[in-house]
């Protein structure tokens, strides 16, 4: 049986709904973000090393191994460590990677690929009792393909097997050539109880991993560097009390436990080995399958858009009985910064001498303009990273300015009162 991911339609005029192809290598997308840091003047600097670091209650003294050998040290305010499954920076703060390893394998191949049956530019997953073959649209004629190895040992393939593979789960007349990587791997499911040591952090890989089902690794990596960024720079800034950093394990590590829970579930639905389960998964996924709004219930989850915080110690006040989003909750366009990328939050209300007096007492963390509300009775207070931090009923500012005052440090309270 095969199953093949739709088209996801982005509809930005309901009356005329456009396709955007949404599938583009890691590696495109890692030359576009190193582009963009370029604009302001930095570079990855890929053959330097972090051999050692001492975290210290003011900085974390670093010492780092470049290419050429060169050692240096360096003194830094804060430490993120990004660097994957096997963190140097996890081991050295001497935290537990807890979870497990699944028993089956994968192997994965990026290759030319020739003969399909379906659209170019699909996923497709192809079920057969030996397991499961899965086709990803990287370029232009070539795929990444993935299949299970079920009981076979872990090993690197070569192009002859991945071939039988995809002649025996397969449609039938695809034929494979040029590949550019052929390797395997293992699933693990795994994280971190605390994303935070002092004055290193851990994000991405280094404090989750997961199955590669529903391709949400790279996504959650670059989230967890959202959400740790403008809080980190308020404090670095001394905008914001340094407490407001320990809100960044607690929302992220939520987020992981669901990425883990839902990939988890995906990958043994594909794993399945009973002939009879088998029969059962099939029949049901192509049947839901046929639903649209299943389908997009199922893209809008995969794609991190319905992410929220709803346990975050950083939410204040209820919209409850007002039309727009609760705390926690994601407000659509609803991000900004000013001058020199400074995070700042949104305040969505009527605009009124109330609200110009709000952005006036927290000038520091409020932009300067105030935005349509969703809902006219009500007020929200937008984080930088989008997010609701305070939701309010028209005229009880008293909750909005509860809740930056909470956040705000300390000398720019005083300096404001």
């Amino acid at each position: 049986m095969d199953f093949r991911a739709r088209k996801i339609h982005h509809q930005s005029n309901p009356s005329n709904p456009g396709t955007k192809h949404l599938l583009i290598p890691q590696s495109e997308t890692e030359r576009l973000l190193e582009e963009h840091l370029r604009t302001f003047g930095k570079t990855v600097e890929r053959g330097t090393e972090l051999t050692d670091f001492v975290n210290r209650d003011d900085d974390v003294s670093c010492t780092l191994r470049h290419a050429g050998g060169r050692i240096e040290s360096l003194e830094a305010a804060w430490l993120i460590g990004c660097d994957g499954a096997h963190s140097f920076v996890r081991s050295r703060l001497g935290l537990a990677f807890e979870g497990d390893t699944l028993p089956t394998g994968f192997v994965i191949a990026d290759v030319h690929v020739t003969g399909l049956a379906f659209s170019p530019d699909e996923p497709a997953i192809f079920w057969h009792p030996d397991g499961a073959v899965m086709f990803f649209p990287i370029l232009r004629d070539r795929y990444r393909i993935i299949a299970d190895l079920g009981s076979v040992p872990l090993h690197t393939p070569d192009l002859e097997e991945m071939q039988r593979i995809v002649d025996r789960r397969g449609p039938g007349g695809v034929v494979l050539s040029d590949p550019v990587w052929l390797s395997d791997f293992g699933v693990n499911e795994r994280k971190v109880r605390n994303y935070r040591k002092g004055r290193v952090f851990l994000a991405g890989d280094a404090a989750h991993i997961h199955s590669p089902a529903g391709g949400q690794g790279m996504n959650m990596g670059m989230q967890d560097a959202f959400n740790l960024a403008w809080k980190l720079a308020l404090v670095e800034q001394q905008e914001a009390r340094p407490c407001l950093l320990d809100s960044y394990s607690i929302e992220r590590s939520g987020v992981a436990l669901q990425i883990l829970s839902d990939s988890s579930r995906m990958t043994r639905i594909v794993l399945l080995r009973s002939h009879l389960a088998q029969k059962i998964r099939n029949f049901i996924v192509k049947q839901i399958f046929c639903i649209s709004v299943i389908r997009r219930a199922i893209a809008n989850r995969l794609s991190g858009i319905m992410i929220g915080y709803p346990d975050s110690p950083l939410n204040v006040g209820s919209a409850r009985g007002l039309r727009g989003p609760q705390p926690g909750q994601r407000m659509i366009s609803a991000r900004g910064s000013e001058g020199g990328g400074i995070p700042c939050f949104i305040l969505a209300a009527r605009d009124c001498a109330e609200a110009r007096a709000m952005i006036a007492r927290h000038a520091s963390l409020l932009m300067s303009e105030v935005r349509r509300p969703p809902d006219e009775n009500g007020i929200w207070l937008v984080r930088p990273d989008g997010y609701v931090a305070a939701t309010a009923k028209s005229g009880n500012w008293a909750v909005i300015d509860m809740a930056l005052k909470g956040m705000a440090a300390e000398t720019s309270t005083l300096m404001k009162n």
